[in-house]
């Protein structure tokens, strides 16, 4: 069988490293580590020098990208490699290259992920301390919270680096799973929910050199790559809602003289009650086909699927008709009033959604 330092692949994306990457290697095969893949995602012919040498002192495997291709890629080119190549691996353990991974939480990710072949392995960093980079800070902060709320995840780093990945989880999942750049990371950790993949974390040192600046990850540009993962999420109920309010007030113009204004049925008023179950009716069937198909991407047949969501939708109906009637009565139009209530109605249907009717069953 040999020891995990045999078994687990060390996969090292690079784009212009320096002399730390050449110092990172050497602490990993002084260590045990016997197969470390370098992947050049792109470098300037100056900085292929550091590849080489890595190559002739510690016999690294490279992998070249003429052009910058992204990590995304890279990390996929390391993956084909070992799939294609090294039956023996057991896992792989990606690492950065500019120092921020030091070698006994490299260690920890190797034998977490020899240990753990059913898992995602996660070295987390802490982002209390005042020396953490104000832009690593928040940004790690705001995507925790965004794929918390949205997704369903709880992990505590969405942007490490350090990442041990069992070999079987490779080949069925993360080798397809797609993105090309930082965002690849965040899809990483959206395949692992989808696909009931359980997350293990565990704690690392936190090390910014020269305040972050070494690193590649734009700020403003890769955070639009990171949330466009987001988009489908909120494009299917952003496009239901609109269905749902166009046709509200249209049946309102329908409806209006055939059902007088005054007339209730558990002090709810049937008129607004009428528009409500109507334009909800209409709206739901596409929210759900939508949902089920493109945004939890749950391929099941069984009809209780279906009884769930409705069941969810009539209670949410129930609760904005209701709403409307009692609440914010200041605002005089009720369908002002209507998009106000259901906005937040949204925001919790859509967690029940995810965590009930569209959730996946191991």
């Amino acid at each position: 069988m040999g020891s995990y330092k045999e078994n687990i692949a060390i996969i090292i994306p690079a784009l212009d490293p320096d002399e730390r990457m050449t110092a990172l290697v050497s602490e990993l095969h002084r260590f045990g580590f016997q197969t470390i893949i370098l992947v050049d995602d792109g470098s300037a012919l100056p900085n292929r020098i550091y590849f080489q040498q890595c190559k002739e002192q510690y016999g690294c495997k490279i992998i070249r990208h003429v052009v910058n291709l992204g990590k995304g890629i890279a990390l996929k080119s390391a993956f084909n490699y070992i799939l294609e190549n090294r039956p023996d691996i057991h896992g792989a353990v990606t690492v950065d290259c500019d120092g921020q991974h030091i070698l006994q939480d490299i260690d920890t990710c190797a034998r977490l992920t020899e240990k753990n072949p059913d898992k995602l392995i996660l070295g987390c960093r802490r982002f209390g301390g005042e020396n953490i980079p104000w832009r690593s800070r928040f940004g790690n902060k705001l995507t925790r919270y965004v794929i918390r709320m949205l997704c369903g995840i709880h992990v505590s780093d969405t942007q490490t680096g350090l990442r041990g990945l069992p070999t079987p989880l490779i080949r069925n999942y993360f080798a397809n799973t797609k993105g090309e750049r930082f965002e690849y990371e965040m899809n990483m950790l959206i395949a692992a929910k989808e696909n009931l993949i359980p997350i293990r974390e565990f704690p690392i040192e936190t090390i910014y050199l020269e305040n972050n600046e070494s690193s590649h990850f734009n700020p403003f540009r890769d955070s639009i790559r990171i949330y466009k993962v987001f988009l489908k999420f909120m494009l299917s109920s952003f496009s239901s809602f609109v269905i749902d309010i166009f046709l509200f007030w249209l049946f309102g113009l329908i409806l209006r003289p055939v059902i007088p204004a005054d007339l209730s049925i558990f002090g709810i008023s049937l008129f607004i009650l009428a528009r409500t179950v109507l334009s909800r009716l209409l709206s739901s069937l596409y929210n759900f086909f939508i949902n089920k198909n493109q945004v939890f991407k749950n391929d099941s047949k069984s009809p209780l699927i279906i009884v769930k969501y409705y069941i969810l939708c009539v209670v949410q109906l129930l609760l904005s008709a209701f709403f409307v009637n009692h609440l914010l009565r200041f605002i005089t139009y009720s369908t002002v009033r209507k998009c106000i209530i259901d906005t937040v109605l949204f925001a919790v249907s859509f967690q029940i959604q995810r965590e009930w009717v569209f959730r996946k069953k191991k």
